[in-house]
């Protein structure tokens, strides 16, 4: 007898997104897994957000939706960190984030729920998936691009893999998320992958796209397309906001390395021991053959900001 497909929490934080938001709670009701609940808080919106949620919620119904009424700015990640934290409270089985200007695909939820069943509950796992990259009309630009190397650790902390509106991921994986609060100027989904990367986790990359990403004037987080644009991209914004990144994430891993593989736990030392150090320290560090990017290009970026910063 085949299980029942898992209540899925799909966490919503939305901030001035009534310029989009209609079409991404309609795809939500087209999705072929429909055993699923809504958790929204809004994170200080000034536009008709608001009205436009209360709207959806009202014809949703009050078994479908909880809600996180705050209604104050804490940014984009505290409030997803604290939508999941609520999730996983109620006891929720699985999560999936979920942005307020894409088009969610009708089998997105299906895809991501039938991976994670195959993985242990013990286990802590995350899926993620290729977007079809659109433009503010939903016209299509391209594909993302392709995981070319495995995902893991430590990779995790020189790029992330998992855009935050593809992924899922397991109670387990929810529970090391909920103990780890997120450092200081950190994306939820790249702490998502590097938390359950460095414990050994499940990392399971979907070629099939499962979202329309709008690319607009107002994301947070674009995609640019090709080893190329993204170095590019890399370029203009110069190594400091990603080294303090890196920094952060290896200092709140630091602090929580109990439950830590061991060998994530050496390589975790290493790195932090050669961020405390000079040239030679680092280029020893930058010998580690899975402290790297996707392609050539981009890691060869990566290891000039990690040596000269």
């Amino acid at each position: 007898m085949l299980a029942p497909p898992p209540l899925v929490a799909i966490l919503l934080s939305t901030y001035e997104g009534e310029r989009f938001l209609a079409p991404q709670l309609h795809s939500l009701l087209s999705q072929t897994h429909r055993d699923w609940v809504l958790y929204w808080r809004d994170d200080g919106s000034h536009d008709g957000t608001r009205a436009v949620m209360r709207d959806f919620l009202s014809r949703l119904g009050p078994d479908r939706a909880v809600v996180l009424d705050e209604n104050v700015r804490v940014g984009a990640t505290e409030s997803y960190m604290r939508l999941l934290r609520r999730a996983y409270a109620d006891g929720n089985p699985v999560l999936a984030f979920a942005d307020q200007d894409d088009v969610w695909l009708p089998e997105k939820l299906s895809r991501g729920t039938a991976e994670l069943a195959a993985v242990p509950d013990k286990v802590p796992a995350l899926y993620f998936a290729r977007q079809m990259l659109v433009d503010a009309r939903l016209r299509r630009i391209a594909l993302s691009y392709r995981v070319r190397r495995p995902p893991g650790f430590p990779a995790s902390l020189t790029q992330n893999l998992a855009t935050g509106c593809t992924i899922l991921m397991n109670r387990a994986a929810m529970a090391l998320m909920a103990e780890r609060p997120a450092p200081a100027g950190s994306l939820h989904d790249w702490w998502s992958y590097i938390v359950v990367s460095a414990h050994g986790g499940r990392l399971i990359a979907d070629n099939e796209p499962t979202v329309l990403y709008r690319q607009h004037d107002s994301n947070t987080v674009g995609a640019p397309r090709g080893a190329w644009r993204r170095a590019i991209a890399a370029l203009r914004r110069g190594p400091e906001p990603f080294m303090r990144l890196l920094r952060g994430y290896v200092g709140a891993l630091s602090s929580h390395v109990d439950q830590m593989d061991s060998p994530a736990r050496e390589q975790l030392a290493r790195i932090a021991w050669g961020l405390e150090g000079g040239l030679g320290r680092r280029l020893l560090v930058l010998g580690m053959p899975e402290f790297r990017r996707q392609t050539w290009l981009e890691t060869l970026l990566f290891r000039v900001w990690f040596l000269l910063k």
